[in-house]
């Protein structure tokens, strides 16, 4: 493979780079860099949710650790990073609502680590914009000067969502959000029908997992539904509540079925660790044991909750999603803009929307989603079940 050819030549060799669904703009930089003539030890890889940053830093890293330098997938170091089991690979996920002091000094500590078996020691950080301040700048001398063969890699919606002194530290990779043209025919080529594929690609916004989630999973697609409901069932504040209160219970039964299984086994291992903490009951020792097990057992507990608290307003977000893209095509409708429908599927709710309201207030309904969607991102102390309600409130009001 040659630094010359196109993206789309590079993607159709497969290997890592045929993941980066629409990414076409950005690969050959990243080839490039991989074959080590543009190399640079930290970047900042920005896009829109949906748009694959995480899917991107892997490809990249994979490319990077390939014993072809190529991104071949199929050699050991390709199969170990993809698999995120790579010895001289770290991934740091937000376990909370954010990431903090404790974890980014740990990240100092393990960016300074010489790889082991690969060409690199590679740190990504999904979730970069929920470093804490202290957290971000504890990086930034680790940032501005890393290790030799250390390759840093921040995610994040956009460079703005940085401190400025992180973000004039990286190389920036811009990535977009794929097309529903692209998203269907990746559906298509996984062998699903390109009715469903199709649709899919459309209701997702952009967003691969959740198209490929839509287009298998019969809930999902009825949790969509029951979103896409809450418009019609404003008739009065009564009405709004309830609507409200039924879309917070399922954010939280989603959210909770999802980490469920995890919890388990987590409260599992650690009493599997401290269960030495209860022999030898009466001496001095155990009893320090025992209190360090309590301890313990709190610290998961408050890390379960945080994940809990994280997972609830994940799934809210991505309910306001669909309902700023349903009032979005209430205002095509409306002013006839000839545009596709995201929602398709809800042209009878949507029409009558359309002829019961104006333009104007149509509008207003999509800055309110919008502005509820800032609240919960943003983590501001508003209590997700209040943010709903209060939206809830504000959507069956005439508004204009």
């Amino acid at each position: 493979m040659t630094i010359s050819e196109g993206a789309a030549d590079l993607a159709a060799r497969g290997g890592v780079w045929a993941a980066l669904t629409g990414q076409d703009h950005v690969v050959a930089d990243l080839v490039d860099a991989a074959s080590g003539r543009t190399m640079t030890p930290t970047w900042l890889i920005t896009g829109p949710a949906g748009s694959g940053r995480s899917v991107v830093a892997l490809a990249f890293a994979a490319a990077l650790q390939c014993e072809t330098r190529t991104g071949c997938s199929h050699c050991p170091a390709c199969r170990a990073v993809l698999d995120r089991v790579h010895a001289d690979l770290v991934i740091v996920a937000p376990e909370g609502l954010s990431i903090g002091i404790k974890e980014a000094i740990d990240l100092v500590r393990q960016a300074a680590s010489a790889p082991g078996v690969g060409r690199f020691r590679i740190i990504i950080i999904e979730d970069a914009d929920r470093l804490t301040e202290e957290a971000e700048n504890t990086l930034l001398k680790t940032l501005e000067e890393p290790a030799e063969r250390t390759v840093i890699m921040l995610c994040a919606p956009t460079a703005a969502d940085m401190l400025p002194t992180t973000a004039s530290r990286c190389r920036k990779i811009q990535l977009r959000l794929p097309t529903s043209a692209d998203l269907t025919a990746v559906l298509v080529g996984e062998g699903l029908d390109p009715g469903i594929s199709a649709f899919a690609a459309r209701a997702s916004q952009g967003h691969l997992g959740r198209a490929r989630r839509l287009a298998t999973d019969e809930q999902a697609r009825s949790r969509r539904a029951d979103v896409l409901r809450l418009p019609t069932r404003l008739g009065g504040l009564a009405d709004a509540l309830a609507a409200a209160a039924d879309l917070y219970e399922a954010a939280a039964e989603e959210s909770g079925a999802s980490f469920a299984g995890r919890d388990v086994e987590e409260l599992s291992d650690l009493e599997a660790t401290l269960s030495g903490a209860k022999s030898g009951s009466g001496t001095r020792m155990a009893s320090v044991k025992v209190r360090g097990a309590a301890g313990a057992v709190k610290e998961l507990q408050k890390r379960q909750k945080s994940r809990a608290s994280r997972g609830i307003r994940d799934v809210l977000d991505l309910a306001l999603v669909d309902l700023a893209a349903w009032y979005r095509d209430v205002l095509v409708m409306q002013v006839g803009a000839g545009v596709e429908a995201v929602h398709e599927d809800q042209y009878t709710a949507m029409e009558k929307a359309a002829r019961t309201s104006r333009p104007e207030q149509t509008l207003a309904r999509i800055e309110a989603v919008l502005a509820c969607r800032r609240s919960l991102s943003e983590y501001t102390g508003v209590a997700p079940q209040l943010a709903i309600e209060a939206l809830a409130v504000k959507l069956q009001q005439p508004m204009g």
